[in-house]
C-alpha cells in the first residue's frame, strides 16, 4: 500500500469531492467548506495555500463566517501546506481543540482474519431514531459528556437511504459499546466513528466485535479501504488489527461570534 498515493486520493475523496446530507458545500479557490443549518458547527475541510496567501486567506474565512451566528473550525491535517498553518490559524485567534486524531487506514483486501469471522459477541445493528439512545448512552459514560445533539445528527443520517450503519453491543441487555460507519458514494473509503465501550466492559472483544462487522459491511458494499479518527486509546486497538497511520488530523477552531 503506498501511503503517499492512498493520502492524494483520501484528500481527494474524502476532503474535497464529499458531500454531506443537509450541509451546503462551498468549493472556493483556496478552501472548501461546509455550512451546517443554525446552530451547528460550520466547518472548512480541505485547503489549498501557500506562504504567499495564507495570512490573506484565513483573515477572508474569519470574515465569511462571522457574519454568522456559529462557532466553526478548520480542519489541519499534518501534510496540509504551508508548515506553519497551525501557528498561522492560532496567530488569527482560532484554537486548537483536544488532541489530534491519529487518521488510520486499513486496506480491506488485506484485513486480518479476525475480523472476518463471525461475531459471536451480541451485536445489533440500530435501524431506529428512537434506539440511538443506547448509543449515545455509551459515549456519554465514556467521555462524561451531553450527546443529546449526536440522537438528532445520526437519526437524521439514519433517513438517508444506505448512509449510515449504527452498531450497539449488550452484555446482559445493557448497551455495552458502539460504533457506526459512514458509506460515502462514489468513494473507495469507508468511515468509521464513536468506537468506545463503557469502563466495566473492556478487555472483554466488543470493540473488536463492533469493529469487525463495520468492516464486513464494508466488504460486502464494495468498498477498498477503511479510515478511522483515532484516539490515543483506540490507535493500538486498530493498528493491531492492520490500520496503519495516513496522517494527523486537529480542528482549529474560531469561537468568538459564537458566545462559546
Amino acid at each position: 500500500m503506498d501511503l503517499q498515493h492512498l493520502l492524494a486520493s483520501y484528500d481527494r475523496e474524502q476532503r474535497i469531492e464529499i458531500e454531506y446530507p443537509g450541509v451546503r458545500k462551498e468549493v472556493c479557490p483556496h478552501v472548501v467548506r461546509f455550512v451546517r443549518p443554525a446552530p451547528g458547527m460550520n466547518f472548512i475541510l480541505y485547503s489549498h495555500l501557500d506562504e504567499t496567501n495564507v495570512d490573506a486567506v484565513i483573515q477572508e474565512q474569519i470574515d465569511y463566517f462571522s457574519q454568522m451566528e456559529q462557532p466553526w473550525s478548520w480542519q489541519v491535517y499534518d501534510h496540509d501546506r504551508p508548515l506553519d498553518l497551525k501557528d498561522r490559524l492560532m496567530a488569527h485567534g482560532l484554537e486548537p481543540e483536544d488532541d489530534p486524531d491519529a487518521v488510520m487506514v486499513l486496506d480491506l483486501q488485506a484485513a486480518p482474519r479476525a475480523l472476518l469471522e463471525p461475531v459471536t459477541a451480541d451485536v445489533r445493528r440500530i435501524f431506529q431514531r428512537d434506539q440511538l439512545d443506547d448509543a449515545v448512552r455509551v459515549e456519554e459514560r465514556v467521555l462524561g459528556e451531553d450527546f443529546g445533539w449526536l440522537k438528532q445528527r445520526l437519526g437524521d443520517h439514519l433517513e438517508v437511504p444506505d448512509y449510515l450503519s449504527v452498531y450497539a453491543a449488550y452484555v446482559e441487555g445493557q448497551p455495552a459499546c458502539t460504533g457506526w460507519a459512514y458509506f460515502h458514494p462514489n468513494s473507495q473509503f469507508d468511515s468509521l466513528f464513536g468506537g468506545a465501550t463503557v469502563p466495566d466492559h473492556r478487555q472483554r472483544g466488543l470493540y473488536t466485535a463492533v469493529l469487525a462487522v463495520r468492516v464486513q459491511a464494508a466488504i460486502s458494499r464494495g468498498y477498498r479501504f477503511l479510515t478511522v479518527g483515532a484516539s490515543p486509546m483506540s490507535r493500538p486497538i486498530v493498528a493491531r488489527h492492520g490500520f496503519r497511520l495516513l496522517s494527523y488530523a486537529r480542528a482549529y477552531v474560531w469561537k468568538e461570534n459564537s458566545g462559546l
